[in-house]
């Protein structure tokens, strides 16, 4: 995908970032869902994460290469982005994305909710068709293995969903979502996460503050002793920061 003149890429550790904010984002994706010729597009919302683990994962860091477009998650590609390119970059993360779909399209998206436990995806979809009038175009669960994405993705593609959340995890919903792009044949694809976990009830938002502040990742890992294996990641993305200023130098 060639970024647009008024979209530009930045590129961090040889992954690409599109400069773009949450409303030139839900503008972009609106433009994507209402165009008759439904051509899939993929959206990965980029994290210090994403970027510490694609680098032990060519599938992985192909499928952010891939994208159509990749945006600002948290603020550690904020600050990555300032300290290596000398530029601010809005955020536009998966949450907000979502949700802002779902505010300003409601009925006229029909979505299909892949990912999460057991049970917890069905209730997504319940909880996103009363708030939003969504209509729910399918259900499934994240817990299969690769031998099982073809049979999925075709589940996907026979719903007619125009705007599929796929939360299965950094990696895997990357490349599941890239490489099932022709099977799924859905116009707007994105890898979220927790998102179905949120709006399933099952997990917490981040206060709005932390938000504002881009700082809701300290709030989560503070909070959440599953997610403590994560606060090495996000230390050595730091260093990698660090490192590579002083590199460019």
């Amino acid at each position: 995908m060639s970024p647009s003149p008024s979209r530009p890429r930045l590129r961090l550790f040889g992954l690409p970032l599109d400069v773009i904010d949450l409303q030139g984002t839900l503008k972009l994706l609106g433009g994507w869902l209402a165009d008759p010729a439904r051509a899939p597009h993929t959206v990965v919302t980029l994290n210090p994460e994403i970027i510490v683990q694609s680098r032990s994962h060519p599938e992985f860091a192909q499928a952010v290469c891939d994208a159509d477009l990749v945006t600002a998650d948290g603020v550690g590609i904020v600050y990555a982005a300032r300290q290596l390119h000398g530029q601010e970059v809005p955020r536009a993360p998966g949450f907000d994305i979502v949700k802002g779909l779902m505010e300003q399209h409601g009925a006229e998206l029909r979505v299909f909710f892949l990912g999460a436990k057991p049970g917890v995806a069905e209730a997504a979809a319940q909880n996103a068709a009363r708030d939003y009038d969504v209509t729910v175009a399918g259900i499934h669960h994240g817990y299969f293995g690769p031998e099982d994405d073809e049979r999925v993705a075709r589940l996907v593609g026979e719903s007619g969903a125009n705007l599929l959340l796929t939360a299965m995890g950094a990696g895997r919903q990357e490349v599941f979502n890239q490489g099932w792009r022709g099977v799924l044949g859905v116009p707007v694809m994105i890898g979220c996460g927790g998102v179905i976990d949120v709006l399933a009830g099952t997990a917490v938002l981040a206060p709005a503050w932390t938000r504002k502040l881009g700082v809701e990742w300290v709030w989560r890992v503070a909070g959440d002793r599953k997610r403590w294996n994560r606060a090495p990641r996000l230390l050595n993305f730091v260093r990698m920061v660090g490192a590579e200023k002083r590199r460019k130098k």
